[in-house]
């Protein structure tokens, strides 16, 4: 009998196991991919990472299609178009990757609906190291602190990866929406030239980029926070599940050169604080929106989004290292991870404008924009998160381009000396103004 897998951010064939589930129980497979922009829960994409959808969904199918298979796309709300497509279809299985997000309520209810119709309903493990329930406190409450946190999750097993199939049995035709007419795609203007230079969304390129990332880049992982040096470059091909952290995980532990397999806990800890911010997110879905820390409720906050915040959107700051930064991430979708926390800073503590406006902006501009990891690492900086910085830590983007680009060749790359403005804000004093204004909110009854 037909199965219906359905794809979600898990944009892959191997290390499936929803789809390797369907394949084991046998009979023809629907390969569905459905834009939910509608079901509760759901946040609509960025602009970058709408790129990024499109490009992937193409790639997606194209492998599919070697191997005998055809993706089928729908768009609409889960709970009206799965349930259409079972009946399309006679499927007798639905399964799924899950997810951790409040669209996971969806997912629910999606699973009562059809078993009351009689529709065998599975999801599976996938996109994570270890299940946000799996790695709690002694007293069962989630982690607010990363560090134990990844202590416990590393003493439990990784799950192995699964092999991607030969083979898929294609299921029924029917009918399928054309991926250009979903408007994905920037036009007008078509500012996504920068994207389509640095990245190959895909899950061939992904694979590519953990074997290049494990035979070059990560013997000089010991420098990642020089933002001149580069990164994996594994974050968006991550978020879109084009290739799983368990293959990754089984990839560190693989051949490496000695001075590569000296970075492996650090790179892995990268992961780690990954799956720390889905176990947040999965505790408070309402991250995005919401302090995680209710005594910064308090904080006064900007919601100002005038001349200051579009210099800080435009790096056009008059600060080097936060205008190279927001030029790096217009051109490329990307932003190198120290640079995003001098950024943060800036915005958050020097204009003293809230976290949530940034966090917008690079949910929009961002190709690796996740809804766990985008608000965590903002609230992170904020101070309101969890684990977060100090309340009293406030970036000086001067000192970090000293300490981790002392020949200035990241800040060159993107800002030339003959567009270096005069800054906006005195770095000295707006730090004395954002440090009075936690001492004030500190003072006030939690």
């Amino acid at each position: 009998m037909t199965s219906i897998v359905w794809f979600r951010d898990d944009l892959r064939l191997a290390d499936h196991p929803a789809l390797h589930a369907a394949l084991e129980r046998g009979g023809p497979v629907v390969l569905l991919y459905l834009l939910d922009e509608q079901s509760p829960g759901i946040r609509p994409l960025g602009g970058a990472t709408r790129w990024w959808l499109h490009h992937s969904l193409t790639a997606h199918a194209r492998e599919a299609e070697r191997r005998g298979g055809r993706l089928v796309l729908r768009r609409g709300a889960a709970e009206v178009e799965i349930p259409r497509l079972v009946a399309e279809t006679g499927t007798g299985a639905v399964l799924w990757n899950r997810r951790y997000g409040a669209s996971r309520e969806v997912d629910a209810r999606l699973k009562i609906v059809l078993r009351d119709a009689g529709v065998e309903v599975a999801s599976f493990a996938a996109n994570l190291l270890v299940e946000p329930w799996e790695v709690t406190t002694d007293a069962g409450t989630p982690y607010q602190v990363f560090t134990p946190f990844w202590r416990a999750a590393r003493e439990r097993p990784m799950r192995e990866p699964l092999p991607e199939p030969r083979e898929l049995p294609a299921g029924p035709t029917v009918a399928s929406d054309a991926l250009d007419t979903w408007g994905l795609l920037p036009t007008r203007p078509d500012w996504a030239a920068g994207l389509r230079a640095t990245w190959e969304p895909g899950e061939a390129s992904a694979l590519r980029t953990l074997e290049r990332f494990a035979e070059e880049g990560l013997a000089e992982y010991h420098r990642r926070d020089e933002p001149a040096i580069g990164t994996s470059s594994l974050s968006p091909h991550l978020r879109f599940g084009e290739v799983s952290p368990a293959l990754i995980w089984q990839r560190m532990h693989g051949d490496l050169s000695p001075g590569a397999r000296r970075n492996v806990p650090k790179f892995l800890s990268e992961l780690g604080w990954r799956d720390f911010n889905w176990s947040i997110l999965f505790a408070h879905p309402d991250l995005a929106t919401r302090n995680y820390r209710a005594a910064y409720d308090e904080f006064p906050w900007s919601w100002d989004r005038g001349p200051e915040v579009e210099a800080w959107q435009q790096g056009r700051t008059g600060v080097p290292l936060v205008d190279a930064g927001m030029r790096e991430l217009m051109a490329t979708g990307t932003m190198h991870n120290r640079v995003r926390m001098v950024v943060a800073s800036f915005l958050v503590k020097n204009l003293l404008r809230h976290w949530r406006i940034g966090e917008e902006w690079f949910w929009d501009t961002l190709v690796d924009a996740d809804e766990a990891s985008n608000p965590g690492n903002w609230q992170w900086v904020a101070g309101s998160g969890a684990d977060a910085a100090p309340y009293f830590r406030v970036f000086n983007p001067e000192l970090q381009a000293k300490k981790f680009d002392p020949d200035g060749d990241y800040v060159r790359r993107w800002v030339p000396d003959d567009e270096l403005p005069a800054p906006i804000v005195d770095l000295a004093e707006s730090r004395r103004e954002a440090l009075d204004a936690y001492a004030t909110m500190r003072g006030r009854p939690d």
